[in-house]
């Protein structure tokens, strides 16, 4: 049987009741990847962390990296940056993985639903399980898929992890709950100081397509870099789910 690991991670706010006109949409990304790529994965990622750092024990997070803080104030040197960066995105662009992603619209979500229908990052978690499946069906042979996402705090890991039984239990509009059973699906919370190379590489691609759902038109080299890791299916980009 081989075994998948679908780490999730998200960008924007899950939240209703408070709207930034400057980043009125919220996404939830996936990256699927098997055991085994996986193991290159964190191979490639703790040697660019040792090359600049020394040790593994850093952290790659978006936004950190983008405004140089914490670690990455390193980033102020240009020279080093454009160094870091093009060791960065050539590891990004060369692991074999897969990314499914839910993007929401809240304004049109709000207009279509109201703020108090249904927990966004809920659906959004649905929609991707979903995807997760279709696109694991397209892979002969026994699987196992075990989804990996931080720890956002007690109340909201209750909550997401009843929601994660149901969706086991019940299946989805699309995917009853023996094809979930049948790839063993299992979710584990984990602790973003225990340095998962798969939660920050869901982080990393997180970002840039968000920006690109937002605005489309606008120049996103980074989208450009991983847009073709997106799960595609019958010639479309199944993997980017865009609601309502």
């Amino acid at each position: 049987m081989t075994e998948y690991f679908m780490f999730i991670d998200e960008s924007g706010d899950h939240g209703l009741s408070k709207i930034d006109p400057d980043f009125p949409a919220f996404l939830l990304c996936g990256v699927i990847i098997s055991s085994e790529n996986y193991a290159i994965l964190n191979d490639d990622f703790n040697t660019i962390k040792r090359k600049y750092w020394g040790e593994k024990e850093v952290i790659f997070h978006s936004s950190d990296i983008r405004k140089c803080r914490k670690e990455f104030q390193i980033l102020f040197d240009i020279r080093l940056k454009a160094n870091f960066y093009d060791d960065l995105n050539a590891a990004v662009s060369k692991e074999n993985y897969v990314i499914i992603a839910s993007a929401i619209d809240k304004k049109k979500y709000i207009n279509t639903y109201g703020k108090i229908s249904n927990d966004i990052y809920e659906l959004s978690l649905s929609f991707i399980v979903e995807r997760a499946i279709f696109y694991l069906d397209g892979i002969p042979g026994p699987k196992r898929l075990i989804i990996g996402i931080e720890k956002r705090g007690k109340k909201e890991d209750q909550l997401l992890n009843e929601h994660f039984q149901k969706i086991r239990a019940r299946g989805t509009s699309y995917v009853t709950s023996q094809r979930l059973r049948e790839v063993g699906l299992q979710i584990h919370f984990r602790e973003k100081k225990e340095n998962i190379n798969g939660l920050q590489l869901s982080d990393l691609v997180a970002y840039p397509i968000i920006t690109h759902v937002m605005n489309p038109n606008r120049a996103n080299p980074a989208y450009d870099l991983i847009r073709n890791r997106i799960y595609q299916k019958n010639g479309k980009l199944y993997g980017l789910k865009k609601f309502p």
